[in-house]
Parts: C-alpha cells; sequence; structure tokens
C-alpha cells in the first residue's frame, strides 16, 4: 500500500493520510445535506411532487456517488481530491432545469448523464483540452464567479433574509422571524468558524446551528440517530430509462444547453480544482499535471456513475484543500474520505434536523468562495470586462446559470471584433455563439 501510494516519495505516512482524509470529509460533508436538499426543492413550497426527487434517494445517491468518485481519484490518479455532487451545478439542476425550464427531472438526470459521458470521450480524445483553451480565461473565472453569487441569492431566500417584493422584485424580509434569526446565526457563526481557519467550519456550523434550532424549538428533534438505509429504486437508473423510453425530450436545443452548461461548469471546476490542490500539495512538476488525464477520467466517470444513481453533476472539491493543509498528499486520503461518505449512509435519520434555515448558511459561505474569481479578471480591458460581468450579474438576476453563460458568450465575440481583436477569437467560439444565440430565438 505504502509503495503503491509512494509515501517515501511524498513524505507521509498513514496517519498524515487518514487525518487528510477525515479533515477534506468534514469540509465538504455539507453536501450530504445541502444536495438532498436542494434536488428535492424541498425549499419550494406548494409544488406537485412529480417535479421533487426523493429526498431519501438522493442522500443515498449523493453519499455513494461521493465515495466511488473519490475512490476512483485515489485509486487511478493517486490524488489527494475528494469528489462529490457539485455545489452550484446542483442548482441549477434544480432551480433553473427543473423549476425554471419546466424539464422533467428524470431527463434532467439524462442530460447529467450525457455531459459525463461527452466528457469521457472528450477525455480519451485529448479534445477536451481544445475547448477548455478555446474560451478565455476571464469567462472561465466569470462563470465561477457568477454562480457564486447564484447560490448565494438561493442561499439568502432559504433564510427570508430576501424575499418577493412586487413593487422591486426583491426586497429585505422580516428579519424579526425565528427561522431567519436562526439563520442568520448561523451565517455569524460560520462566519467565524471560517475566518479562524476551523477545518470543516462550515459543516460545523450546519451543526452548531440546528443544535440551536432545536433548544429554541424552531426545529423538532431526531427521533433517533442511526437507521435504516433509505431505498435508491426512486432514482437509481431512471437516466437512462429516460434516454429509451423518451428520446424526444433529450434531443432537442433547450437540453443541448443544459449539456453544455454541465460539461463546461464541471470542466471549468475540475481543471481549477486540481490544479489548485495539486500545487499546494506540491505535486505539480514543470507546471504541468501528472497523471492529468487519469484525474480527468475519474471526474467524468464519476458523473455518469452520479447520474446513474440520481444525482447532478459529480465534480472534484476544492474543499480538498483543507485535507492537504492537515497532511494528504496522496490518493489514500482520497480513499479514507470515500470511507467516511459511505459511513454517513447509516446516519440518515439525523437530516430531519436539517432545515433551510441551517443550509442557507452553507450556501452563502460557498458562494462567497467562488465569488473570490472576480479578483483574477482584467476588468481594465472593456472588451474583456462587458461579457464578464453580463455573465456574473445575468445568473443571480435571471435565476440561470445556463442564461448568464449564454449572455456573456455572445457578447464576448461582439466586443471582441469591435475592438479589432477578432483574430484572438477561437472558432469553437464562433459556434458557441451561433447556439446560443438560437437558445435565446426559439426557447427563451
Amino acid at each position: 500500500m505504502k509503495k503503491f501510494f509512494q509515501f517515501e516519495e511524498l513524505g507521509t505516512n498513514y496517519r498524515r493520510e487518514f487525518i487528510g482524509g477525515l479533515t477534506t470529509f468534514l469540509s465538504m460533508a455539507y453536501i450530504l445535506i445541502v444536495n438532498p436538499v436542494t434536488l428535492s426543492l424541498k425549499n419550494v413550497p406548494d409544488l406537485p411532487d412529480a417535479m421533487r426527487m426523493d429526498y431519501g434517494a438522493v442522500f443515498v445517491a449523493t453519499a455513494v456517488a461521493a465515495a466511488i468518485g473519490s475512490l476512483l481519484m485515489g485509486l487511478l490518479a493517486k490524488y489527494p481530491v475528494a469528489l462529490a455532487p457539485g455545489v452550484g451545478l446542483n442548482a441549477f439542476f434544480a432551480y433553473t432545469v427543473v423549476l425554471t425550464y419546466g424539464v422533467p427531472w428524470q431527463t434532467a438526470l439524462a442530460g447529467v448523464l450525457f455531459s459525463g459521458l461527452f466528457f469521457i470521450l472528450l477525455t480519451l480524445s485529448g479534445l477536451r483540452e481544445k475547448i477548455i483553451n478555446s474560451i478565455p480565461t476571464e469567462l472561465k473565472l466569470a462563470v465561477g464567479a457568477g454562480i457564486g453569487l447564484f447560490i448565494t441569492f438561493i442561499g439568502f431566500q432559504n433564510a427570508g433574509i430576501i424575499i418577493n417584493n412586487d413593487a422591486v422584485l426583491v426586497g429585505l424580509g422580516d428579519l424579526t422571524a425565528g427561522n431567519t434569526l436562526l439563520a442568520i446565526f448561523g451565517i455569524i457563526i460560520t462566519v467565524v468558524l471560517m475566518t479562524k481557519g476551523v477545518n470543516g467550519g462550515i459543516f460545523i456550523g450546519m451543526i452548531i446551528t440546528a443544535a440551536v434550532g432545536m433548544m429554541a424549538g424552531l426545529i423538532e428533534w431526531p427521533k433517533q440517530v442511526i437507521g435504516t438505509v433509505p431505498s435508491i429504486e426512486p432514482t437509481f437508473g431512471v437516466a437512462l430509462e429516460t434516454i429509451f423510453q423518451s428520446p424526444s425530450e433529450i434531443f432537442t436545443i433547450q437540453m443541448l444547453v443544459v449539456v453544455l452548461t454541465f460539461l463546461f461548469v464541471d470542466f471549468f471546476d475540475t481543471a481549477g480544482t486540481l490544479v489548485a490542490v495539486a500545487n499546494q500539495a506540491g505535486l505539480m512538476k514543470g507546471n504541468k499535471l501528472p497523471r492529468a488525464g487519469k484525474a480527468l477520467f475519474a471526474d467524468s466517470c464519476a458523473t455518469v456513475i452520479g447520474a446513474l444513481l440520481g444525482t447532478s453533476t459529480t465534480t472534484s472539491y476544492i474543499e480538498s484543500s483543507a485535507g492537504v493543509a492537515a497532511g494528504a498528499r496522496t490518493g489514500f486520503a482520497s480513499v479514507v474520505t470515500a470511507g467516511f461518505f459511505l459511513l454517513s449512509l447509516l446516519f440518515f435519520p439525523l437530516l430531519e434536523v436539517i432545515t433551510a434555515p441551517v443550509t442557507a448558511p452553507a450556501l452563502i459561505i460557498v458562494g462567497v468562495l467562488m465569488v473570490s474569481a472576480l479578483g483574477q479578471i482584467d476588468w481594465s480591458r472593456f472588451e474583456i470586462a462587458v461579457p464578464a460581468f453580463l455573465t456574473i450579474i445575468a445568473m443571480p438576476l435571471t435565476y440561470s446559470i445556463a442564461t448568464g453563460i449564454a449572455i456573456g458568450f455572445i457578447f464576448y465575440p461582439i466586443t471582441m471584433i469591435t475592438k479589432g481583436r477578432g483574430k484572438e477569437i477561437h472558432p469553437i467560439m464562433y459556434l458557441l455563439f451561433i447556439i446560443f444565440v438560437l437558445y435565446f430565438v426559439f426557447l427563451v
């Protein structure tokens, strides 16, 4: 085992790797709660049951997809990088594709499956690098920052801090309401923990908020701690069934945009995470990422497996950097993280105490972390600033990640050509320009 993971070469041991893997798990364990709440649209009242994914099944799919994805990354690429369904992509899945577009969640899962399969093909063929390189860095950064604003907006809504206002669209909620006060407390305690650099600050903040909510009578106490693992049957294999039973719902311009969005965001998220964590762990060689192909293959396989199980896109987590800071240097840490995700299946009854005010702080803080990409955009160049800004601001304002990407990718060729920099635009960007124009003409 030590030889397989190169413990001696990387100066590590079982204890450091175990602590690193546990730290990573604690840092990203919030997804076990946030993902089922998001995909089941638990915080959206008065919805037909047919629009909601099964809460218990999504919990199991989330834990198992995270375990398998992390295991693949640890064994194939040997990186201390853990995977799980991504925050932002799950919001796009639930709030944009299902809630706004009216696409059945079964069809949306098929879209996730297709994006994963495309990711595998692009990775194996080498086209993945060409597509990523065709998209300017500033737009990649803008997509990440825009998603951060989008999920922060959702978090404020779930907390009751931002509400509907017929006069000005949105307004400030009742800050004296019990659940809103609980959410504000959760935001404060999570900010304090994160500011002090506490590993797993988001997860610990959720636990403290839930505990305070129970003591205040705002949340019911759980009936048990360990219980039976929920059935995954309501979501397992549904994506594949939908492709064969309802192909007409899959092969449309709308679903093409949905699949492209899943694909693009996963591209950027994975590439950025792998480079950042590898740099931190000292694994980069000659400014290149060793075993990059295997890491990308593991990530894309995790998306396919997650879709088959019944969850949105599974991707590499930047929270893995917390594990690296705790000493993780090899894929053994990812194997440890995978084990903890499997163990978490036994604690499903505890999710009864997780309500909207408890998950809202997690969404808001993750949004803060994602918006940090704004500082890397060159705002002094107007031809870059316009498409970047429109990408970012359109996501929360239109309540759609796809729409934000579409607007930004349409304006980028316009501003660049006007500036006389048309030759710098990759042909793939012109193809995307046409696709997104058709998206607005026929679908919006």
